[in-house]
């Protein structure tokens, strides 16, 4: 990483994470960091289908936050003793487990963050349970997370599959159709995203008139038998409810494109969406498409120096998930610095009903009942081709959607 970070880089690490609190450590008691280092470990797919939305990107992101915490605090920070350590889970449960394990055990990590795919995301959260240390996701959606599976240790950063269902199940089910077919993963992921949006396009006066759950991961990326069997369905289904993500949502749109869904009367609606997708995708393949968002690179000068930065370091602009694991790592370490410890039931307490405005979090709430981060989320919608002005500028915000509705109330299955 380039270590660049200068008063000008230290003043675009933003509004630096308000009601952080500043200066040196507070009194920790005889509390104090662990070996004298603190260590961030990075779990997530590095070389499958959620490699480009997350990744080693994500990885870039919690250096960025680490040199920009060293940047702020200077001399003062607990610690100048900060690394980093990753590993790529393949998208296995069992893989994301033993992962998990080796970074606590072996490699000495204080937290792990990110980790997409909801099957290996339960699974780590397990395993902070067992070790009691720090866990953050952001990559993956279950409602469990924060339901039958929450524990004191795990934290749901980003977004979930009611936060996604609320907002592009209601509006869609409101304007393009009420007869929806949907087609999802067959995973943790995928079941609860059939889940919430059914439960979201019901509410809003339609229907599921079909769902099928595709192989995951689909080593083929052929959906075909899934798409042309859409428009037979009786009654007919006026929305195609895609709940792929990553490199299989990029098949199935453009599958959906080749058979000519559209013109079939087949709109299209797509639960889980990240910038890299309509980059790989082109905007032209989704003109129109409205979903919901965490986090858009161009919402505001906040998140562009940001979004600046991290293309000079990447090549790439940041997906929501690479912003998420900036603020979550960012978040933790300054947590460590107000506490002068890195114990973790310590920075536990010292972390619930936090609220925080940061270059991720507008307006966020660190939930206490059940460790969920809330934050606004946005309804957007891809720009037609023409509407394109500068590379990556994708996406329009249609509303910004509350934190308090964006998120579903504490499930009385979370018992921390």
């Amino acid at each position: 990483m380039r270590r660049t970070v200068g008063v000008a880089a230290a003043s675009a690490a933003m509004v630096l994470l308000a009601g952080c609190g500043g200066g040196g450590p507070q009194s920790g008691g005889d509390q104090k960091l662990t070996g004298d280092k603190i260590v961030l470990g990075v779990l997530n797919d590095q070389s499958g289908a959620y490699s480009e939305l997350s990744g080693k990107n994500s990885v870039k992101a919690v250096e960025m936050a680490v040199a920009d915490f060293k940047a702020k605090h200077g001399d003062q920070a607990v610690t100048k003793n900060i690394s980093v350590e990753t590993a790529d889970h393949q998208n296995k449960p069992d893989i994301a487990n033993s992962k998990a394990a080796e970074m606590y055990d072996r490699k000495g990590a204080d937290i792990i963050l990110d980790v997409p795919t909801s099957s290996a995301a339960l699974k780590v959260a397990d395993v902070a349970k067992e070790k009691k240390k720090l866990y953050f996701n952001i990559g993956a959606a279950t409602t469990d997370l924060t339901g039958k599976s929450c524990n004191k240790y795990t934290f749901h950063y980003a977004y979930d599959t009611h936060m996604l269902a609320n907002g592009t199940g209601k509006v869609t089910t409101q304007q393009v159709g009420k007869n929806w077919y949907i087609l999802y993963p067959n995973y943790a992921f995928g079941q609860d995203m059939e889940k919430s949006f059914t439960a979201a396009i019901t509410a809003a006066g339609g229907q599921v008139v079909g769902k099928d759950g595709a192989p995951f991961p689909n080593t083929s990326g052929d959906y075909s038998t899934f798409l042309l069997k859409a428009p037979t369905l009786n009654p007919k289904p006026q929305v195609l409810g895609t709940m792929q993500a990553g490199a299989e949502l990029v098949n199935v749109v453009k599958q959906y494109n080749e058979f000519k869904l559209r013109d079939k009367g087949v709109g299209l609606a797509v639960g889980l969406m990240f910038i890299t997708d309509i980059h790989s995708l082109t905007p032209a393949a989704l003109a129109g498409t409205t979903y919901t968002d965490a986090w858009y690179w161009n919402f505001d000068q906040t998140n562009r120096e940001f979004a600046d930065r991290f293309q000079k370091e990447t090549g790439t602009r940041p997906s929501f998930a690479h912003a998420a694991n900036y603020s979550a790592a960012m978040q933790y370490l300054e947590a460590v610095q107000a506490a002068g410890t890195d114990d973790a039931d310590t920075i536990v307490k010292a972390l619930e009903g936090k609220e925080i405005n940061d270059v991720f979090l507008r307006n966020g709430k660190i939930r206490a009942e059940d460790h969920r981060v809330i934050h606004d989320a946005y309804l957007a919608q891809v720009k037609p081709q023409a509407e394109v002005t500068e590379p990556w500028d994708y996406v329009k915000v249609l509303e910004t959607i509350p934190a308090a509705e964006a998120f579903a109330a504490p499930s009385p299955d979370c018992k921390l």
